[in-house]
C-alpha cells in the first residue's frame, strides 16, 4: 500500500535536467565558494538571472510561524531498486533509473527521479542546520516538481547511506550498485513537514519547485556522515530571504 504522508501541492513549472549538473553545453561553471559562490551565481550567467529572485530556496523555516492549514494528502509509492551512484562534481546524486517509485499530490502523478545530498543541510528550522539535508526529486508529465527535503542527524547508521556512501566513485563517474536500496529507510517515521514555494537550490536557480520539507529527521552515524563531508564539506547554498512567503505545515 502506498505510504501516506502528509503536504499540500502547488503547481509549478519544471527544470528537465536533474538538479546539481556541472557546466555543460556553454552553461557557467558555478561553485560554493570564491568567485563562483552562490552571491555570484546570477551574474555568471544571463540563464541564472533567477538567483536574485525574490521567491529563492533554501529559506529559515520558523516553526512557530508556520500556518496550520488543511489540504489533500499525497501518497508516497517508492520502490527499492539498484541505484546508479552518481559523482557529479557537486555532490552524491542517487538516480533511480525509472524504478523508485512515485508520488501522487491531488490528481497528478510525479515519478522519483533522484536523490542528492547536502552538508550542511540547506534548510535551517528554527536557524539550525543539520549535519546533512537529502532531497527527494520528483516530477510528473506535466513538468511540475515536488522535492521533499529530509535532515539527517548524527546518530544510528542508515542502511540506505550504508549502501550508497560505500560505493562512492570519483567525480564524473558512476558507480552502478547491484543490491537494491529502500528510499523509504530516508523518510522520518513521523511525517509532519514544512511546504513553501520556492526554488531549485543550485543555478539556474529557477522559481519552479513545491518544497516539502520534514520536520523530524532521520538519522545517520558519524562515519557516514564524514565520508560525504570529506568530499563536500560545504556543498550547501546559505538560506535566502523569505520575503514574507507563507510557511504551512501539515500534521
Amino acid at each position: 500500500m502506498p505510504r501516506k504522508i502528509s503536504a499540500f501541492l502547488l503547481s509549478a513549472c519544471a527544470l528537465l535536467a536533474p538538479i546539481g549538473v556541472q557546466a555543460a553545453g556553454g552553461k557557467a561553471h558555478w561553485g560554493y565558494s570564491g568567485h563562483e559562490g552562490p552571491e555570484h551565481w546570477a551574474e555568471l550567467s544571463p540563464g541564472n538571472a533567477a538567483c536574485a529572485g525574490t521567491s529563492q530556496s533554501p529559506i529559515d523555516i520558523i516553526s512557530a510561524a508556520a500556518v496550520a492549514a488543511g489540504g489533500s494528502t499525497p501518497e508516497v509509492d517508492w520502490h527499492g531498486f539498484a541505484p546508479s551512484v552518481v559523482n557529479n562534481g557537486h555532490t552524491i546524486q542517487v538516480n533511480t533509473g525509472g524504478h523508485g517509485g512515485s508520488l501522487v499530490a491531488g490528481s497528478r502523478r510525479y515519478d522519483l527521479l533522484q536523490f542528492h545530498f547536502h552538508h550542511l543541510s540547506e534548510h535551517t528550522i528554527d536557524g539550525k542546520h543539520a549535519p546533512l539535508e537529502v532531497h527527494f526529486v520528483h516530477k510528473s508529465d506535466y513538468g511540475d516538481l515536488f522535492v521533499i527535503g529530509v535532515m539527517i542527524e548524527e546518530g544510528d547508521a542508515n542502511p540506505v547511506l550504508e549502501a550508497v556512501f560505500e560505493h562512492i566513485p570519483e567525480a564524473g563517474h558512476t558507480h552502478e550498485a547491484t543490491h537494491e536500496i529502500d528510499p523509504a529507510d530516508l523518510l522520518p517515521g513521523d511525517h509532519a513537514a514544512f511546504r513553501y514555494r520556492g526554488s531549485l537550490t543550485t543555478p539556474p536557480c529557477s522559481e519552479i519547485v513545491t518544497w516539502h520539507v520534514m520536520e523530524g529527521a532521520v538519522t545517520a552515524s558519524k562515519s557516514q556522515i564524514e565520508a560525504f563531508s570529506s568530499l563536500y564539506s560545504d556543498n550547501f547554498r546559505p538560506v535566502q530571504p523569505a520575503n514574507n512567503r507563507m510557511v504551512v505545515i501539515s500534521d
